[in-house]
């Protein structure tokens, strides 16, 4: 009887999550019977017990029966899409989610219609809300503002079967990636996540007509409402003109929302490249709280507030109420970055045929204020740094390795799941009085022991109730340094005389 109580919950909870209506549910019972090969349905004594507010609960306690009954083999992977399909009967089709949303468009307001979304989209265990709160986060205060940090715990570490299975498994072209239009109710399988409980809703943010774009949200969220507009063709992702006319037109829409972009290219681009879309969301990063510590004032766009930002990377600040004049200006500051070099600083726009040069744009509405940061971004690499000059040099890549992409740019550090077990061992090796000898013979943190000794060197052996803290706030410090060594124009004396010197370039190419 116990699997008949979990699926009686599972329907329950669809009601109270307002997934299914009461005439759905003896076809949603029958879906469910037959996915688990149930022949019969008894009579159940009782009311289900308390509903959750999010099932996975449910759908764990579903995939241990299902284990049991030899439907599925007991792997993270394959319990992932088992339980996807189980919510995938649950969920509304796109006809209907589209036009719920589309009414809280009409008859309410555009931020009811996207709560609903977002919290449809959590419902549905499209966003598994229940690992999103395992991660790890803190702040970092430093001379920019507060850092954010996260240890994304989030995606289930995968079984080497699993692992296996991906090796062996033949490579299909559909969908083409895991942006595509064609994902929603995709079945999914061993090389590709299920996706029947994904769904999106059509916007408009584009002035051509046979331009379609989507919106989505992220399933392993890093911020509130963290949001993807992708474009219904599968093609490369592009900054231009058209990529700025796009994200302040979708805020002035949204204006509750942040729009940016990954940079277009490898290195900088933190990215799928090869599906053009942004990334936004109902969150204020460190960067937007960053003031403007230089004024500048770009030659027939004087009417524009403009400046360099107080960040750690190099961030050129757009302001103004006339949208279009600042997409033109920005594009004009693209225009001139492309072409860009100061080779006393390692800025080089091309190495041959392959550019180097890009940005990272972020929009947002502030008032009746458009407001556009322009991130300068160079992915040129060399012999001493191969994996790029501005990017996270070796020093650091004990903590972070990855490529600086969109949200990290905006100071909000995405670290891999291995740092919760790597910190938690760090602390218990810094107790003892042999803690260098600790450090050094276990294998998974070998790694930090330069770093540990460089902090103690600082600060001095941390007493036990503060060693947590203290891992915490040089990890961020780390970060810093991270976004550091990303900036093109560093923060020092030369630096900023280069970064003045491409402005007096951009004037240049204005006259």
């Amino acid at each position: 009887m116990e699997i008949y109580r979990h699926l009686q919950r599972l329907i329950a909870y669809g009601l109270q999550s307002k997934l299914i209506e009461e005439e759905d549910v003896i076809f949603v019972r029958n879906r469910l019977m037959a996915l688990f090969r149930l022949e019969d349905w008894p009579e159940i004594p009782g009311d289900p017990g308390e509903i959750p507010e999010y099932p996975q609960g449910i759908l764990d306690a579903l995939c241990d029966l299902a284990v049991q009954k030899k439907l599925i083999e007991d792997s993270g992977l394959v319990r992932d899409i088992f339980d996807t399909e189980i919510m995938g009967i649950l969920t509304p089709f796109p006809a209907t989610v589209t036009g719920k949303y589309r009414e809280l468009l009409r008859k309410k307001s555009v931020k009811a219609a996207t709560e609903w979304f977002y919290g449809f989209s959590r419902k549905t265990n499209y966003i598994r809300t229940e690992r999103i709160q395992k991660n790890l986060y803190w702040l970092t205060p430093t001379e920019y503002g507060d850092l954010e940090i996260t240890v994304n715990l989030s995606k289930p570490e995968k079984d080497p079967r699993d692992i296996e299975r991906e090796r062996n498994a033949p490579r299909k072209s559909y969908p083409k990636c895991l942006l595509c239009y064609e994902n929603v109710g995709f079945e999914g399988g061993i090389t590709h996540p299920a996706r029947q409980n994904h769904r999106v809703v059509p916007l408009s943010i584009d002035d051509d007509p046979k331009e379609k774009w989507y919106l989505q949200y992220s399933p392993y969220i890093y911020y509130n409402e963290h949001a993807i507009i992708f474009s219904a063709e599968h093609r490369p992702m592009k900054i231009d003109y058209a990529a700025f006319d796009r994200i302040t037109k979708f805020v002035e829409t949204y204006p509750h929302y942040f729009l940016g972009s990954n940079a277009d290219l490898p290195i900088v681009g933190g990215s799928i490249l090869t599906h053009d879309h942004y990334q936004g969301g109902n969150h204020t990063f460190p960067m937007a709280l960053a003031p403007v510590e230089k004024p500048l004032i770009f030659r027939g766009f004087e009417d524009i507030r403009a400046g360099i930002v107080k960040w750690p990377m190099s961030v050129i600040r757009l302001r103004s109420p006339e949208r279009k004049l600042l997409v033109t200006l920005a594009d004009r500051i693209l225009s001139a970055w492309r072409g860009y070099s100061d080779e006393s600083l390692g800025i080089l726009a091309r190495s041959g045929d392959i550019p180097h040069n890009t940005i990272t744009p972020i929009a947002r509405k502030t008032g009746k204020d458009f407001e556009l940061d322009l991130v300068l971004r160079n992915n040129r690499t060399t012999a001493e740094y191969p994996l790029g000059i501005f990017h996270p040099h070796p020093e650091v890549h004990h903590i972070k390795k990855e490529n600086i992409g969109l949200i990290e740019v905006m100071g909000l550090a995405v670290l891999p799941g291995r740092l919760k077990e790597e910190l938690s061992i760090l602390e218990d090796c810094l107790v003892s009085r042999q803690w260098r000898e600790k450090i050094r013979d276990n294998a998974a943190v070998v790694k930090h022991l330069d770093w540990v000794e460089a902090i103690i060197r600082s600060r001095g052996k941390p007493e036990r109730k503060n060693i947590q803290e203290l891992l915490r706030e040089e990890t961020g410090k780390t970060i810093l340094k991270v976004l550091s060594f990303a900036g093109v124009f560093k923060r020092d004396k030369k630096g900023q005389e280069g970064f003045q010197n491409f402005i007096a370039f951009v004037n240049k190419n204005l006259g």
